[in-house]
């Protein structure tokens, strides 16, 4: 086969409604000979408190990925020809058991991710995060997370359960997943169950960008802070599409009043550029309550903004080693 990436489906010769049911109309993983990013599903939301229905968010986000263009202007790189990205297809869970669930989900990332593979995994609830933190971890060490969100998802039980998608990341503290030093989390916002829900997220090593520091400051000083609380190890980024105000994603399980616009969350995502990321998650759509495919649209850029990060990534490092 050719040296150079497979990229989608030309879409001056395939209209943008036929080809492929992959994410923009991608290669599958099996078409290719190797593979720098995976994009990976996981259909599963038995770990949710609130609304269903994030298990149809791969296959939704997949759908309204359609209209992605080869060409990024604002980072000036080409996601799909500086690396190849391919759809691995769905990674198929117990929806009746989550702790076989999330060692399913485990086995399959490092299955995925071995020989360097990089994974942007498409939820599926915020449960699925443990499992890919473990998977990564167990390659590069306790990593920093940087957590797009309306919440913490560092509570410790929903009704005895330790395992749900608001837990992930306690779990993931408590397991020396994480670099207590350097995590984050990135639009927060809405009533808590106390005020010891922030200071206990604090001990396990997050600070927190809220959404009104947004209102109050500009994205390029939320980039700054982010970019210093990250620093040079390994980044893992988990986005909650939930992050977005219902304005701009009303297809998800948990939604929140007065959150980032998809413009804030799109140049706070190319801040990226320069980190060392290790993967990344897009989780909680839930196609039942969107329209218009306002939520699909938005994964789709946010899973095309981090690829783009990657490859502006990939570039320059390249770059550096002529």
């Amino acid at each position: 086969m050719s040296d150079q990436p497979v990229g989608p489906i030309d879409a001056t010769r395939v209209p943008r409604y036929a080809g492929p049911a992959t994410f923009a109309r991608l290669p599958r993983a099996d078409e290719v000979d190797h593979v720098d990013v995976a994009v990976v599903g996981v259909p599963f939301d038995s770990g949710v408190s609130y609304r269903p229905g994030a298990r149809f968010g791969p296959a939704h986000v997949r759908a309204s990925s359609k209209l992605l263009r080869p060409y990024h202007p604002a980072l000036d790189v080409s996601p799909f020809a500086a690396q190849q990205v391919a759809d691995a297809g769905d990674i198929a869970v117990n929806p009746f058991d989550i702790a076989d669930a999330m060692k399913t989900v485990e086995l399959a990332a490092r299955e995925l991710g071995a020989g360097g593979t990089k994974l942007l995994t498409i939820g599926g609830d915020h449960t699925i995060a443990l499992p890919l933190l473990r998977a990564v971890a167990a390659e590069h060490g306790p990593v920093a997370v940087v957590h797009f969100d309306a919440h913490l998802d560092t509570w410790d039980t929903y009704f005895g359960e330790p395992t749900t998608h608001g837990t992930p990341f306690r779990r993931a503290s408590e397991e020396g997943l994480l670099d207590p030093a350097r995590c984050l989390h990135v639009g927060i916002r809405g009533p808590l169950y106390s005020r010891e829900d922030l200071r206990e997220d604090g001990v396990l090593g997050f600070q927190v960008v809220h959404a009104d520091d947004y209102q109050d400051a500009t994205v390029a000083s939320v980039v700054e802070r982010m970019r210093r609380r990250l620093g040079d190890g390994p980044v893992y980024v988990s986005i909650d599409i939930d992050v977005l105000d219902p304005a701009h994603a009303p297809g998800t399980g948990t939604p929140e009043a007065g959150g980032l616009t998809s413009r804030e969350l799109l140049h706070t995502l190319r801040g990226l550029v320069g980190l060392n990321i290790v993967g990344a998650d897009i989780v909680e759509v839930a196609p039942a309550y969107d329209h218009a495919e306002l939520t699909g649209i938005a994964a789709a850029h946010v899973g095309y903004e981090l690829l783009s990060v990657l490859a502006k990534n990939r570039e320059e490092g390249s770059a550096a080693q002529r």
